[in-house]
């Protein structure tokens, strides 16, 4: 019987394995193919190479799962083959392994350090399936590799330890030595996992020895875990049409004593490594003799970013044995969802707003959201009274943001501190001119197009400002996109929004719409569309409202019925009339969308608060199966 794996690594240094994909590389398989399915199409192959490195010394082999994750394998059409190709990969493994060597199971980056729209609730579903299949399967540990972000790494590692108390390895990709691509100081980002419950941190990918070397050195005394390392082989170069990778195994073999010296635990080898370089690693290391561990003198350093783990790595959401609050993308694919439009006031009086806030919250509004000095007319700032409704009274806020009002400087600032509000939920609209609003001398910025706008706010989100740098930490927001269908040639808005789409909005909110048959073409315009579509509904407060409306208000077009049904009403009864009409377009959008946005007119959220309590008495007469898990 092997001890534990923890109990292995405190007796001595214990050698890895090597490469795979740059393995099969040099062995004649393309690249670019999907290296995990050919545990299902080559599994001989899969087994000889494990062999191989355990026959060249190796004690721990991973499992060939590095990138069996939904989202990866979806590249290649093998998104349905997540669990049999990970249980494959154990399977493999183990009998190449038998008792020789332990395993553990490979768990890659899902982003891969490149600039990803895929939300955190993506992320964990994606490690909790994959991760499914591992452990089932029975590993001796899970080795987290080649993450680029910390908190890429972090969130896996808590879903790792939900499911299971097996050893975990950690291991970071870095290029400079000393910080992580999301902006971390390696003895912090070490500190961060030790706390989260990794067993053994460390290094591996994208440098050789020397640059792992420097930054074992760099990190001495810092942390208080055995380390893991896993160099590349050099740097690759392309020669002649191949991929060749300049350290030979002796190399390899003399800077492992000194990565051990340095208190790496487990040394094996990345991109470019063969069953050579880890037999010249054995036979280094055959006689080192490693030190006790001991970290009693260690100075692990308190973070100088603060970060409570899941906390901070879902962005202000303390979710400690609990899941993120599901946002209004999730909500609008599960459930019917409403969301409803509030003015900020145009003078220094909040207590309407903050009333008619109360009301919509009563009445079970999912989000109030809030216009940018909409028509171009000076309100108040939506920022402000969107942290006042999310702390007074627990109601989501969605504001509107427009390139009108402020260059790139200001809208970067703005986010900032939305984002430090907990405010995550946004409209990005190009804004309508000043010269038309109530401060016509005002100055039109639109230093960015919406479209510019939407990608800009993604990339907060992963932690890059506007201009490149890194914010160490990421935003979270999720951004909406507006879409007039009250046009002529609905295809062309439809592809125009799929440019919106591809940019990274989240969500849809239309115009408002008062034409039942417009709303069916909507749904056949948009069936295609990946995120959901919230229709406008905007109840007419009288005949005149709905007249200036018609002629006067860009974006917004009343068929000649609603208009008849609505001449000559004034007060009471035409809000009745409005309510009314309201109700039957509701009626018609819950046939065919989950999402409902009610526009509130002349602050009346009386008539809004109905509507919303209209939604949700629809909802339970016939439940909406729009969206189920799509």
């Amino acid at each position: 019987m092997k001890p534990d794996l923890r109990t292995r690594w405190t007796e001595g240094v214990i050698v890895g394995d090597g490469a795979m994909g740059t393995y099969l590389y040099q062995l004649g398989f393309p690249v670019g193919i999907s290296n995990e399915e050919l545990n299902l199409l080559n599994p001989q192959i899969i087994e000889d190479i494990h062999r191989q490195y355990v026959n060249a010394g190796a004690e721990l082999i991973e499992t060939n799962t590095f990138s069996a994750n939904y989202e990866r394998l979806a590249k290649f059409g093998l998104e349905h083959k997540v669990e049999e190709i990970n249980r494959a990969g154990v399977r493999i493994a183990r009998q190449a392994a038998a008792d020789k060597a332990y395993v553990v199971g490979s768990v890659g980056a899902i982003r891969e350090g490149k600039r990803s729209n895929t939300p955190l609730q993506e992320l964990r579903k994606y490690f909790k399936q994959q991760l499914h299949a591992i452990l089932d399967e029975g590993v001796d540990g899970i080795l987290l590799e080649t993450f680029f972000e910390l908190e890429e790494l972090a969130l896996a590692l808590r879903q790792v330890r939900k499911m299971t108390d097996i050893p975990v390895m950690c291991q970071l990709t870095v290029e400079d030595s000393v910080r992580t691509q999301d902006g971390y100081d390696l003895p912090d980002a070490f500190a961060i996992l030790a706390e989260a419950g990794a067993d053994m941190v460390g290094l591996n990918c994208r440098v050789g020895p020397n640059g792992t070397m420097r930054a074992l050195e760099y990190i001495r005394g810092k942390v208080a875990l055995p380390l893991s390392v896993y160099p590349d082989a050099g740097v690759a170069s392309y020669i002649d049409g191949e991929y060749r990778y300049k350290a030979k195994p002796s190399y390899f073999g003399q800077s492992s004593v000194r990565l051990a010296e340095l208190g790496a635990r487990v040394v094996g080898g990345c991109c470019g490594t063969t069953p050579k370089h880890i037999a010249a690693i054995a036979r280094a290391l055959e006689d080192y003799s490693a030190p006790a561990l001991d970290f009693s003198n260690v100075k692990v350093p308190s973070p100088k970013v603060s970060i409570t783990m899941e906390k901070d790595i879902l962005h202000g959401w303390d979710s400690i044995g609990e899941e993120a609050p599901p946002t209004l993308v999730d909500l609008a694919r599960e459930r019917p969802t409403v969301i409803v439009e509030l003015d900020p006031p145009r003078d220094l009086d909040i207590s309407n707003f903050m009333t008619g806030a109360e009301a919509l919250k009563k009445a079970g509004a999912d989000a109030v959201t809030m216009a940018d000095n909409s028509l171009a007319v000076t309100r108040m700032s939506n920022m402000a009274l969107a942290h006042l409704v999310q702390r007074e009274y627990g109601l989501r806020a969605l504001v509107h943001i427009t390139c009108r009002d402020r260059n790139m400087i200001g809208s970067q600032s703005h986010m900032m501190g939305l984002n430090a509000l907990g405010i995550d939920h946004v409209l990005a609209i190009t804004g309508d001119p000043s010269k038309f609003g109530d401060l016509p001398g005002a100055s039109s910025v639109y230093d960015m197009t919406s479209f510019d706008m939407i990608r800009m706010i993604k990339q907060l989100n992963e932690g890059v400002a506007f201009s490149g740098k890194t914010l160490k930490h990421r935003a979270r927001f999720v951004v909406g996109s507006a879409f007039n269908p009250n046009v002529k040639h609905l295809d062309k808005a439809v592809q125009r929004l799929e440019k919106k789409i591809a940019a990274g909005a989240d969500y849809v909110m239309t115009q408002p719409v008062y034409d039942a048959k417009l709303i069916a073409d909507i749904r056949a315009a948009t069936s295609h569309l990946t995120v959901p579509v919230f229709i406008g509904i905007m109840p007419l407060a009288s005949g005149r409202n709905a007249e200036y409306l018609h002629n006067e208000v860009p974006g917004i077009q009343l068929p000649d019925h609603i208009r008849g049904r609505m001449s000559g009403l004034e007060g009471e009864e035409g809000r009745q009339m409005g309510v009314a009409i309201a109700e039957e377009l509701i009626d018609v959008a819950l046939e065919h969308f989950n999402g409902i946005y009610i526009m509130t007119p002349f602050m009346l959220y009386e008539m809004s608060a109905r509507l919303t309590e209209y939604v949700w008495a629809k909802a339970k007469q016939r439940p909406n199966p729009l969206f189920q898990g799509k």
